[in-house]
C-alpha cells in the first residue's frame, strides 16, 4: 500500500501527448481526482505557453486521468497554506490559465467525464468546445463548503442561461451530462467507451480546415463578445478583410468553384 502510494506520488501530475496534431494534455492526480493544486497549475500553464508556440499543434485535449475529470481546486492544500498571499495566488493562477487557454491560437476541447466540479467545472466552461461521457456529472459544488464558485461563474455565466447558471451556483447540486447538453455547457455527448472517437471527428473536423482561419476566427469569437454590437461588427469587418487577404482564403475559394480539395499553406 506505501509502495503504491510512493509510486503514485512520484508519476507526472500533467502528461502531454501528441498524436496528428492533436496534443493531450492528462491531469494526472487520480487520487485526488484531478484536484487542481497549485503545481497542477502550473504544469498546465507551462504546457499551454508552449503550445502556444507550437505551429505543429492544431487541436488541444484536455483530459483527466482516473475516474474524475477534475473535482476542482485542492482545498487541503489550501487549508494547509491558508494565508492570504498563497490564496491569492492561486487564484491568480488560475484566472491567468483560464484566459490564456482562450488567447492560445488553437481550439481546446475538453474531454468530460465522472466528476466535474468547481474549477473542474470552469475548466470545461472555459474550453472552446466540450464533449462529455454520458457519466459526466457537473456542479459548481463551493457553495456546499461555504464557498461561493465566483471563478467558475465567470466562463459559466457565459456559457449557459442565466437562471441556470445561478441555480448551479446558488445550489451547489450536480447535473447530468445531457442536462449539461442541453444548456449548452457541452456540445457533445458520447457513452464512456466512443468518447474517444467522438473527440477525434470532432478535432479532425477542425484539422480540415486552414489554421489560419481557425485562429483568426478563435481570436476575433472572443473579441467580439465582449464588445458592443457596433464595435463587434467593426472587428468582424476587419477580420474578414484580414482573412480574405491570406493565400489560403484564396486556395479555398478557387478550390470551391473548381470543386476540389483545397491544399492549405497555412498562410
Amino acid at each position: 500500500m506505501q509502495t503504491s502510494a510512493l509510486a503514485a506520488s512520484s508519476d507526472p501530475i500533467l502528461l502531454r501527448q501528441d498524436v496528428d496534431g492533436i496534443a493531450t494534455l492528462t491531469l494526472n492526480r487520480p487520487h485526488h481526482y484531478n484536484a487542481l493544486s497549485s503545481a497542477l497549475l502550473a504544469e498546465l500553464q507551462a504546457a499551454v505557453d508552449a503550445i502556444a508556440r507550437d505551429a505543429s499543434v492544431r487541436v488541444v485535449v484536455i483530459a483527466g486521468a482516473g475516474k474524475a475529470f477534475c473535482a476542482g481546486h485542492d482545498l487541503k492544500e489550501m487549508r494547509a497554506h491558508h494565508d492570504r498571499k498563497f490564496i491569492q495566488d492561486v487564484f491568480q493562477r488560475c484566472s491567468h490559465l483560464m484566459l490564456s487557454l482562450t488567447r492560445l491560437p488553437q481550439p481546446v476541447i475538453a474531454r468530460a467525464h465522472g466528476i466535474v466540479a468547481a474549477a473542474g467545472c470552469q475548466l470545461v466552461a472555459q474550453c472552446d468546445l466540450a464533449v462529455a461521457a454520458s457519466d459526466a456529472r457537473f456542479a459548481t459544488s463551493g457553495i456546499n463548503v461555504g464557498l461561493f464558485c465566483a471563478t467558475p461563474s465567470v466562463p459559466l455565466s457565459r456559457n449557459i442561461p442565466r437562471k441556470q447558471a445561478m441555480e448551479m451556483l446558488m445550489t451547489g447540486e450536480f447535473i447530468d451530462a445531457q442536462t449539461a447538453l442541453a444548456y449548452g455547457l457541452v456540445n457533445r455527448v458520447a457513452p464512456p467507451q466512443e468518447l474517444d472517437a467522438e473527440i477525434g471527428k470532432l478535432a479532425l473536423s477542425i484539422i480540415a480546415k486552414t489554421p489560419v482561419a481557425v485562429a483568426a476566427g478563435k481570436k476575433l469569437f472572443y473579441q467580439q463578445l465582449d464588445a458592443g454590437m457596433e464595435q463587434a461588427y467593426d472587428f468582424a469587418a476587419e477580420a474578414m478583410v484580414c482573412n480574405m487577404m491570406t493565400e489560403d482564403a484564396a486556395e479555398g475559394i478557387d478550390a470551391f468553384m473548381q470543386k476540389r480539395a483545397p491544399q492549405w499553406k497555412g498562410k
